[in-house]
């Protein structure tokens, strides 16, 4: 059986590769080209790693404050949560499970007022659940006891509210009353600690304080909750568990996860990496360009030559397989430099952005501006693989027009005038 490409073309397609004096200028447009592939190639690895890692950062820097998922009741308050809460615990992938209490109101100290949401939890449980990413700057999740009337509050929500550890705030809650209207509810609490998450969200707005106090706050029986979250062995797999708890309560329940609580997060990133891959895209299909048109010239160049390959016996096909054997050694060249040279400026993000920040005198993401200040890398193999293959797919379909039309030289036209 014939195969698919003769040596003889293989030889000739990697010939017209190297260089003769009359056709530098093609092989500087070959090597921009091949330069252009690797460098688009390389950029798409390293942003899309570095968008990864930003998507990983907010992922831990949004779970720091709150749990994997949780279960409610559909009729308001969730009863019984002891009991709820077992169950929650029975379910496979589930380490941890707490109650919570979820309100909305007002804080105020003095002539400032602000909007604040209220968590209600249980410190032992919460210990167990978001205790170890809790970021506290001051204060422990212990020293909110029932009855005491203690909250910590986000970091930045202290300071616009200009209080200290100790200080009193006032807490506003609307409730409903016994006629069923919204009642509002003062209650002066003491700030026994502050929380850095490093989320604007949360450090701006969000209060924790013990599950009685909130239960009180909110009108609720003793034994009522907002909703039992959980924590899942792995983040990854909350939807799948909270999908089994919904399925375990039946109706009468809901149950949802951080990957929809947090959707708008994760889709804007999606759109953003989709929208950098198009653009970087871009940069490889101007290299793909150069190569049709260096291969044009190549056939300009070499007609009488493909004339005399033709009368030797070479056929149509044979043609095109030698000029697409010399565009695909360019593009698959320039990929795999790409590849590798964006593998390993990936990999090394954080030791090299220091580096150039050192040299260049200015931090790109400065701590006063942004919550992140390094910039975070993971790299991800599926990424490389598919980068690798459409830029192969693309630099490989560049070559069909110059290789046809080199198939479609007439040999006695061609050698005329020789």
């Amino acid at each position: 059986m014939r195969p698919m490409i003769h040596p003889v073309e293989l030889f000739v397609g990697l010939r017209y590769l190297r260089a003769k004096r009359r056709t530098r200028f093609v092989s500087f447009i070959t090597l921009v080209s091949m330069a252009g592939i690797a460098l688009g190639v390389a950029a798409l690895i390293v942003i899309l790693s570095v968008m990864n890692g930003f998507e990983g950062e907010l992922r831990s820097r949004l779970l720091s404050m709150t749990a994997h998922g949780y279960v409610a009741s559909d009729n308001g308050a969730l009863q019984d949560w002891q009991a709820v809460r077992q169950r929650v615990l029975a379910q496979d992938g589930v380490l941890a499970a707490t109650p919570v209490v979820q309100l909305e109101g007002m804080i105020r100290t003095g002539t400032e007022l602000k909007p604040v949401q209220i968590d209600g939890i249980e410190p032992v449980a919460e210990e167990g659940v978001a205790g170890r990413t809790i970021n506290l700057v001051e204060g422990r999740l212990a020293d909110l006891q029932a009855g005491e009337k203690g909250v910590i509050l986000g970091r930045l929500l202290a300071w616009d509210l200009a209080v200290a550890v100790g200080d009193s705030v006032v807490l506003l809650v609307p409730r409903a009353g016994a006629n069923g209207q919204m009642e509002p509810v003062l209650e002066r609490f003491v700030l026994v600690g502050m929380f850095d998450a490093g989320v604007q969200e949360h450090d701006t707005g969000l209060a924790l304080m013990h599950l009685q106090d909130a239960a009180r706050l909110a009108g609720l029986n003793d034994g009522e909750v907002s909703a039992v979250r959980f924590l899942s062995g792995n983040v990854l797999a909350a939807p799948a568990i909270a999908g089994g708890l919904r399925d375990a309560f039946g109706s009468g329940y809901r149950s949802s996860d951080w990957t929809v609580e947090n959707a708008s997060y994760f889709r804007a990133i999606r759109i953003e990496k989709m929208m950098m891959s198009l653009i970087l895209s871009l940069v490889i299909g101007v290299a793909a360009f150069n190569i049709v048109a260096s291969l044009v010239m190549v056939v300009t160049d070499k007609t009488s030559d493909i004339a005399i390959l033709r009368t030797l016996g070479m056929g149509p096909n044979g043609v095109v397989r030698v000029f697409f054997i010399q565009g695909a050694m360019i593009g698959w060249l320039g990929v795999l430099a790409g590849v590798g040279v964006g593998v390993l400026l990936a990999q090394n993000v954080p030791t090299l952005v220091p580096a150039l920040e050192a040299f260049f005198g200015f931090q790109i993401m400065p701590g006063d501006v942004y919550y992140v200040t390094r910039i975070p890398s993971v790299l991800q193999s599926r990424d490389v693989i598919i980068i690798a293959i459409a830029a192969f797919v693309l630099t490989s379909l560049a070559t069909l027009y110059p290789a046809r039309r080199a198939a479609l030289v007439d040999p006695a036209s061609a050698l005329r005038y020789e």
